[in-house]
């Protein structure tokens, strides 16, 4: 594993002009995010030593490095799912590569499912906390100590300062968003009402299925977190309607602006 995120890591670092800091990953509907990003180079996945391949429609599958916000980024426009097959070392191998490549500060978005009955279609919620319901740790099997600890702290997985920079951002620009605890599945299915139901009754807001592995290994690797996301459907009883793919990236797509507003000023403020 070492071996192979040195490699991957070197094959990158060999194409970049800059030393970014902060890592970007885009998920479902947010890819366009990206076109907002500067002076970039583009690494498709498929020419990346060991990267693993995104099969998601809505999801690009390239390395981007530039400038976002007068800050120098590295983004994945297009994530790795549990779903599509890969195990969580596959999921996560790119925050591993982030980590080696010098970033120590990551920003993840998503697109869900809210569950709060206070949450709209549209909402950007500001991840503060998350539950993890995967079968399968990312952190499951030998420890590398060159990675991180075998028992990381997760008593703040999402960094609070970084949580009220957001909040301010997002009040100087008048934009609602809504803050919240976002509930890992595994997928592909979107959840059934009583699944919806079970989420809320132990404490999630929000439900997906990415985000949270990503978030674990960052944490594992003593990078800060931030992680917002956009409320494409709702689990709420008598607000459940049948949802598609399709209209959680039109939704995505319609709320994204909103969300750069908010990552391009807070990376101006790193």
């Amino acid at each position: 594993m070492l071996e192979k995120i040195n490699q991957t890591a070197a094959y990158v670092r060999e194409r970049m002009t800059t030393n970014p800091h902060v890592g970007i990953i885009l998920g479902t509907g947010l890819g366009n995010l990206a076109t907002r990003i500067t002076d970039k180079i583009e690494i498709p996945y498929n020419e990346i030593p060991h990267f693993p391949i995104s099969t998601v429609e809505g999801h690009s599958g390239k390395l981007i490095i530039g400038k976002l916000g007068g800050c120098d980024v590295l983004a994945m426009q297009g994530r790795f799912h549990y779903y599509e097959g890969y195990n969580m070392q596959e999921v996560t191998f790119p925050v591993r590569v982030m980590k080696a490549l010098g970033i120590d500060t990551l920003f993840v978005s998503n697109a869900s499912g809210g569950v709060n009955p206070d949450f709209e279609i549209g909402d950007l919620m500001i991840i503060t906390d998350h539950i993890n319901v995967f079968p399968e740790h990312p952190l499951r099997g030998k420890n590398y100590n060159d990675l991180g600890p075998r028992f990381p702290d997760m008593s703040e997985p999402y960094s609070r300062e970084l949580i009220e920079k957001a909040r301010a951002v997002a009040e100087r620009n008048n934009i609602r968003t809504v803050e919240g605890v976002y509930v890992g599945t595994q997928g592909p299915t979107f959840e059934t009402p009583a699944e919806y139901r079970y989420f809320r009754a132990i404490g999630g807001d929000a439900v997906g299925m990415s985000t949270v592995p990503e978030v674990i290994v960052a944490n594992h690797a003593g990078m800060r977190v931030f992680g917002m996301s956009i409320i494409t459907d709702l689990g709420v009883p008598g607000k459940i309607v049948e949802v598609t793919h399709d209209e959680v990236q039109e939704i995505g797509n319609k709320a994204q602006p909103l969300m750069t507003t908010i990552m391009t000023q807070l990376l101006a403020e790193l």
